[in-house]
């Protein structure tokens, strides 16, 4: 109520933001305004008209009606004034603890800092102390190294001058030891030439004595040798069981030693061809002891084997495949009547399934395989002709019958009158054709090879069915990718325990387009895209087979397949534009088929020897160009007959006939062979 009695009154109301400023204390008891000496009491500046004015307000609130209402009015104005001043209050003490709080924030804040500069200082210090004591360490053990270096070298010295005293010291031993010796062999020497001066003449009785002595020894001996042998050898041949007792032991024992080494040989020659394989044979079905040692699960699964379908898993033409089967059922029921077996000659492009068709062959029929290749038979020089021989006779102790594969048979049946072939090769070629020379039920002949024409005529005699491995057409070419992809792609993927796995396609429509954009491609090509595929799986990162994978690696195949057909039509362009040599015979390709630039074979073709072209018995015709030598001809085996001279003389005389002139190339190739010496004879009679 300050209002009330006038006080504060004329002041201006302090901001509500701010605290409330105390009044102005009171001025001094003893100051007047005047400046006099004369002190005055506290209520000589009092003003009544105050209270006068607070008098006549109370008698008007008196008198009002609305007194006690203006009183509580009044009374709540000072509650509330009182109120905002301690609210005011209040806030003037939450910022000063504001400000006290900032204060000790900065504090902390400036003895953090100052904590992180001492440690930083610390640390600098630490490090900078720490790198001398490192510095101080180095130059330790640089001194110590220096030292060392300096005792070791002081050592080295030492060493190699005690080592130089010593040597020179042992030099100058040495050196007077060599002279004492030379003077003591001096004084030796002589001492020794005075005495036999001296004594030369009791030398020369001493030497004559023992020379008589000696003489007379072998005398006696010889003597007494000489009537012990005449007495014995008296008494030996006036006896006469003791002479026959003699005969018979020495009789005996000459027959024993031969009798032992002709049987050793014969029993090696046994357990070689029971128990072992020729070095020639590559592969073979046959159970010999050293494979059932290795592998006795791989027999025993053998033995339990059964015969199979000459044609499981070999994909050929219907005509073909029919042909094929038709020579497996005769073979097989040749071998159950124990019958002759007829020689196979099958040739074609690589890949098309001739090494296949002759194990299923051999498995069909029940008979043992065994595979070797031509190749082999070249290096092996001198002792190829033991060795084809060693591979015959194995081959005639197979119970079962074995069917002797030869794999790239072009390499060493080459012709021996036109090709240049060594000694060695010829005399194993002359081997081959002596143990092939008729027909056995003991071994089956098929050979393989994709260049049949460079075949000897005498290889050609003992053939009795060739056979024509073709390209696989459309047909054929389908049922090898399908036959492929499930065994690389599909069997792997729903096996499950390979990391593999197959996308969702039409696979039989996939399959047949593959079969039309494979055109010309064999079935070894077409077994090798399946396995692209399979890596193609297995290189991916989810190891899923997508229908983009197979097809790029389709056209990689393809793209592949016409570059090697560019290289082959190069190869056989370049060979027609030059011209062939002087009695060369046939016109194949380099692959044994022609094969046009514009078109892909796709037929087969099963031929048969014409009886026009078979030349009987081990004869071999001449060429045309008269170049067959003398060690030709008498490389011919010796199993011929008279009835085979005679046919080699009518095919001698007419293809005299039938070429009545020879070229000038022919005439001097004869000329350089008259004069070298390798003319044939002049009969033109086989040896």
């Amino acid at each position: 109520m300050s209002w009330l009695f006038g006080l504060n009154k004329g002041q201006p109301e302090p901001p509500p933001g701010l605290p409330v400023q105390p009044p102005p204390p009171p001025p001094p008891a003893g100051g007047s305004s005047g400046g006099g000496d004369k002190p005055k009491d506290k209520w000589s500046n009092f003003d009544p008209t105050g209270l006068e004015r607070a008098a006549q307000a109370a008698k008007e609130l008196d008198k009002s009606r609305h007194a006690k209402e203006a009183l509580e009015l009044a009374r709540m104005q000072e509650h509330t004034t009182q109120m905002e001043h301690q609210s005011k209050m209040k806030e003037y003490e939450a910022a000063v603890e504001q400000i006290k709080g900032d204060q000790i924030r900065t504090q902390a804040e400036e003895r953090r800092k100052t904590l992180n500069e001492e440690t930083r200082q610390h640390q600098a210090r630490a490090q900078y102390q720490d790198k001398l004591a490192r510095q101080r360490y180095e130059e330790q053990l640089r001194q110590q190294q220096a030292l060392n270096e300096e005792n070791l070298r002081r050592q080295e010295e030492s060493v190699q001058k005690q080592e130089a005293m010593r040597k020179a010291t042992i030099e100058h031993e040495m050196e007077l030891r060599h002279k004492n010796e030379l003077l003591r062999i001096e004084a030796e020497a002589k001492a020794r030439g005075r005495v036999e001066r001296e004594n030369a003449d009791i030398i020369r009785e001493q030497i004559r004595l023992k020379a008589a002595e000696h003489r007379q020894t072998v005398l006696e001996s010889i003597k007494t040798a000489g009537a012990v042998f005449g007495e014995g050898f008296r008494a030996f041949v006036s006896d006469w069981d003791k002479v026959t007792a003699t005969v018979a032991g020495l009789t005996l024992l000459a027959v024993g030693v031969y009798s032992a080494r002709n049987a050793t040989a014969v029993a090696g020659r046994y357990i070689e061809a029971r128990l072992g394989k020729p070095s020639l044979v590559r592969e073979t079905s046959r159970i010999t002891v050293g494979e059932a040692i290795k592998h006795p699960v791989k027999t025993a699964k053998r033995l339990k084997s059964k015969p199979q379908d000459a044609l499981e898993g070999v994909v050929l033409s219907p005509s073909l495949e029919e042909r094929v089967r038709d020579i497996a059922i005769a073979t097989r029921n040749t071998r159950q009547n124990h019958g002759l077996y007829r020689n196979i000659l099958m040739y074609g492009p690589p890949g098309t399934g001739k090494t296949l068709f002759a194990k299923k062959l051999a498995m069909h029929s029940g008979m043992d395989y065994a595979i070797m290749t031509g190749g082999d038979v070249a290096p092996m020089g001198r002792d190829g002709v033991t060795a084809m021989h060693k591979v015959f006779d194995w081959a005639s102790t197979s119970r079962s019958g074995l069917l002797l594969f030869v794999d790239e048979a072009d390499a060493f049946l080459r012709k021996r009158a036109t090709e240049k072939i060594s000694e060695d090769l010829r005399a194993t070629l002359n081997a081959f054709l002596y143990r092939t020379g008729e027909q056995s039920n003991k071994f089956m002949l098929v050979l393989a090879s994709n260049q049949p024409e460079q075949f000897d005529w005498a290889i050609n005699d003992r053939i009795d069915e060739i056979v024509n491995f073709a390209l696989p057409g459309p047909e054929e070419r389908e049922r090898l990718v399908r036959l492929y992809f499930d065994k690389y792609v599909l069997e792997p993927a729903t096996g499950g325990r390979q990391r593999m796995k197959l996308a969702q396609f039409d696979y039989g429509k996939k399959c047949t387009d593959i079969a039309e954009r494979t055109g010309g491609m064999s079935g070894r090509e077409i077994s090798k895209l399946g396995v692209a595929w399979q890596a193609a799986a297995y290189s991916s990162e989810d190891g899923v087979l997508t229908e983009a994978m197979i097809d790029a690696r389709v056209d990689d195949a393809v793209k592949q397949h016409l570059q090697k057909m560019d290289w082959l039509h190069r190869e056989e362009e370049a060979q027609t534009l030059t011209p062939p040599p002087v009695g060369a015979t046939g016109s194949g390709g380099k692959m044994g088929f022609n094969l046009p630039l514009n078109e892909v074979p796709q037929a087969h073709e099963v031929i048969a020897p014409e009886p026009n072209t078979k030349y009987k018995g081990d004869s071999i015709p001449p060429s045309s160009d008269g170049s067959q030598s003398a060690e030709e001809q008498r490389a011919v085996p010796a199993g011929q007959d008279g009835e085979d001279a005679v046919n080699a003389e009518a095919m001698t005389a007419g293809e005299s006939l039938a070429q009545p002139a020879v070229s000038s190339d022919s005439e001097k190739n004869l000329k350089k062979e008259d004069k070298t010496g390798s003319s044939p004879p002049k009969d033109g009679t086989p040896v």
